[in-house]
């Protein structure tokens, strides 16, 4: 377990003459931005020419740099720092062209004074992970994994200590355990209980003499809540993993659990979060109070950071420029729909995936509501706007299953309804009910298949072709019964994203629909 004092030029806030009796430190904190470099649009996808003549985007990574560098002058003299709570990665053409370096680039150049381990930051392995770490200026946190056999050993730390204003702050993270199932750590990576490590690492630096504790997770809202309750030591607990909307159209910012005070700051750099904690003498937390700001086109984006990021925009321009489609309205892809129940997105996808392989006896199709990442708008359809829906280069899996297999992914599916998780299935070829309410394994009912005939119910014991992604079956999102009971299984289909764009041209002017596959008891 290591330990590292970090002296930050952007958390060091000199004050002068003898210390106060009142100890107040800003935070400014991002997540969850999976690549959006470039500013977005209301549906977090890409924003277009139009939207920007318009004054109608968002983020963007040149207006994190414009509110933070405002915000630092703004508060000069006073006590800042600025965190990011993880998932810098996957999202857009910039992650699948650039790997991570482009977002080193720029977090370094804002200033950024330590950054959690999200899940998304193993989507190309424990290598891709460790060459971001050679890029950046600032440490990597995360206490809750066991890297003494990986290639990330000694890169990431379990604690970290910033100095702001002569005070020691503390930080500590932990990375979601499911991550197993959700990104790429590999073999080699083990995962410890959220709670339990980062109570092992509050006391920690608690017994350096560390009285002031943030607590920056990558686990989700419900998790960061319990974190707050369960941890003693920790002052704050600023989050990210779930996407979660704080402010007046959310969740109150922040959420007080007991004394603790609980944030995130939304996703995809729509949001700067500004945390406010006032402590006493003694380093206990006596307030705590700000905002979730949101980045819209009031702010005006740092000029050089912009003309950077048009400049690494220059070579994905031609592939994302090409209009696939056109839809006669929106497609619904929001995260709040895909992840619950029936989208219009998630019909599109399945649909598209099983349009492509039904000539090979494939008669399911099953994808993942969390691989579907914004939506599309009415009009024309770009490569660019589809690759933001799928930005993961997931690619189609086949194979053969047996009924019994079939209900089971349906029940794993839909176990995690009420946190958010990624996993709920979105199908074509099949339709079925569930009830979150029952117990695990009677959730699921009325699952039927389509067949030449009509629907026919789901026969357990008899064998169906079915088509995935290959993250899927290759036992993610918790489908570990893909990986064991999957039977002649090819992995190595086209890219999803063009098996996608393919279907919109075939159908164009595509007309989103939900038709009731998925009932919510």
């Amino acid at each position: 377990m290591s330990v590292r004092l970090l002296l930050s030029t952007a958390a060091l806030a000199l004050t002068a003459g003898a210390a106060q009796a009142d100890y107040t430190l800003h935070i400014l904190h991002t997540n969850d931005l999976h690549s959006r470099i470039e500013e977005i649009n209301k549906y977090d996808s890409t924003c277009s020419e139009k939207d920007a003549a318009e004054a109608k985007c968002f983020g963007g990574i040149a207006r994190v740099a414009a509110k933070v560098a405002a915000l630092r002058t703004e508060l000069a003299g006073q006590n800042v720092i600025v965190l990011d709570a993880g998932d810098q990665f996957q999202g857009s053409l910039f992650y699948t062209t650039y790997k991570g370096a482009d977002t080193a680039e720029f977090m370094s150049k804002i200033g950024y004074d330590a950054m959690a381990v999200g899940n998304h930051e193993f989507d190309d392995g424990p290598e891709g992970l460790a060459a971001f770490v050679a890029k950046v200026q600032f440490p990597l946190v995360s206490g809750n994994l066991d890297l003494s056999r990986s290639s990330l050993k000694d890169k990431i730390f379990d604690t970290v200590v910033l100095q702001a204003g002569g005070e020691k702050i503390g930080l500590v993270s932990a990375l979601a355990t499911d991550t197993v199932e959700t990104s790429s750590p590999g073999p080699d990576i083990t995962f410890q209980d959220e709670i339990e490590s980062l109570k092992a690492d509050v006391q920690a630096l608690t017994d350096q003499g560390v009285t002031k504790i943030i607590a920056i997770p990558h686990t989700g809202f419900v998790k960061d809540q319990e974190i707050a309750a369960a941890v003693p030591g920790i002052d704050a607990v600023v989050g990210g993993h779930s996407h979660t909307l704080f402010g007046p159209k959310g969740a109150a910012y922040p959420t007080m659990v007991g004394g603790v005070p609980v944030v995130s700051a939304y996703a995809y750099s729509k949001y700067l979060g500004h945390l406010v904690l006032t402590f006493d003498d003694a380093g206990h937390l006596k307030s705590a109070g700000g905002e979730p700001i949101l980045l819209d086109a009031s702010v005006t984006p740092d000029a050089a950071v912009a003309a950077r990021v048009a400049e690494l925009a220059k070579p994905l321009q031609e592939i994302r420029d090409k209009v696939v489609a056109e839809s006669t309205s929106e497609i619904d892809g929001s995260r709040d729909h895909c992840r619950q129940t029936e989208c219009a997105m998630g019909n599109l996808v399945a649909e598209a995936m099983l349009d492509r392989v039904k000539d090979q006896g494939i008669a399911i199709a099953i994808t993942n509501g969390g691989g579907l990442r914004a939506s599309i708008d009415a009009g024309p359809v770009t490569m660019g706007e589809v690759l933001t829906v799928l930005p993961f280069q997931n690619t189609l899996s086949t194979f053969e299953a047996k009924g019994a297999t079939i209900l089971a992914a349906l029940e794993n599916g839909v176990g995690a309804v009420e946190e958010g998780e990624g996993r709920f299935p979105q199908v074509a070829g099949l339709r079925y009910s569930f009830d979150p309410a029952k117990p695990a394994g009677a959730r699921v009912s009325a699952v039927q298949v389509a067949t030449a005939l009509g629907w026919a119910p789901l026969d357990v014991t008899a064998t169906y072709g079915v088509v995935t992604n290959n993250f899927l079956r290759g036992g993610g999102d918790g489908y570990r019964m893909f990986a064991a009971e999957g039977m002649n299984a090819y992995d190595f289909g086209p890219d999803l994203a063009d098996v996608t764009a393919e279907f919109l041209a075939r159908h164009s002017p595509y007309a989103a629909a939900v038709d009731g596959r998925i009932t919510r008891k």
